[in-house]
Parts: C-alpha cells; sequence; structure tokens
C-alpha cells in the first residue's frame, strides 16, 4: 500500500477569474484529498520565473511566466495515499482537449496555456513546490 503523500496544486488565473476555485477545491475533496493549507496569491512575474526555473530553456517560458503573474492564483498543498499520480490522473492532460471526461481540465480548461491547475509531477518537486510558497 502506497504512503500518504502531500503535493501542491495552483488553482491557476483562469479558473480563478471564471470562480471556480471552489468547484475545483470541491472536485479534489470528493476525490478523497485533503486540503492541508491554501492561500490566494498574486505572483510578481520575477516569482513566477523562479517557480517555472525548470523550463527557462523552453520556448513557452516566457508566456507561462506571464501567464501565471497574470491574476490570483489559490496554492494549496493536498494530501492522500499516492498524492502526485492521484492529483495527476484527476487533472487530466496538459491539453484540455486530449484530457480524459471527468478531469479537471476537460470540465474547465480553456487551453493548454490556460489549463485551470497546475500539479508537481513528482514528490521532490512537490516537495521544491510546497517550500517555494509555504516556506516549510
Amino acid at each position: 500500500m502506497s504512503e500518504t503523500e502531500q503535493t501542491l496544486s495552483i488553482i491557476k488565473p483562469d479558473a480563478v477569474e471564471r470562480n471556480l476555485d471552489e468547484k475545483i477545491k470541491l472536485i479534489f475533496k470528493e476525490n478523497g484529498f485533503k486540503i492541508i493549507k491554501e492561500k490566494k496569491i498574486q505572483l510578481e512575474k520575477s516569482e513566477a520565473e523562479q517557480f517555472y526555473k525548470v523550463h527557462e530553456t523552453k520556448p513557452f517560458y516566457n508566456d507561462l511566466c506571464n501567464y501565471l503573474s497574470s491574476g490570483p492564483i489559490v496554492v494549496m498543498i493536498i494530501e492522500k495515499i499516492g498524492a502526485v499520480a492521484e492529483n495527476r490522473r484527476l487533472m487530466g492532460a496538459t491539453d484540455p482537449k486530449k484530457a480524459e471526461e471527468g478531469t479537471i481540465r476537460k470540465q474547465y480548461g480553456i487551453s493548454i496555456d490556460k489549463n485551470s491547475v497546475h500539479g508537481s509531477d513528482s514528490i521532490e518537486n512537490a516537495n521544491t513546490e510546497i517550500k517555494f510558497f509555504f516556506n516549510s
């Protein structure tokens, strides 16, 4: 049996702007996640650049940083057994058009860029990303 894990989830600006944060939080809760900590913040572009540093050599880096800092976001530490993999399954594919029915991105994502949610892709990144937002 897998262990209880914590991972980071971000409700991105496009979803916050459309007042979807409570609906998305409910989806997590209905799928067995516990929201351990959460806060609504607005990132500076420099903070978004630091957060997405892993992608700095990629062509979409600047657009990604501009987007994440374009409006308020909700950052959350969520927890359950196998949280990283479960969160990624629940979010769906990066491209909402390719995401499976019932996933958050299929329901609420607008485009590859404005796909409503972010989730850590590994335990290591989850730990790094949680520290970035919650200094724990």
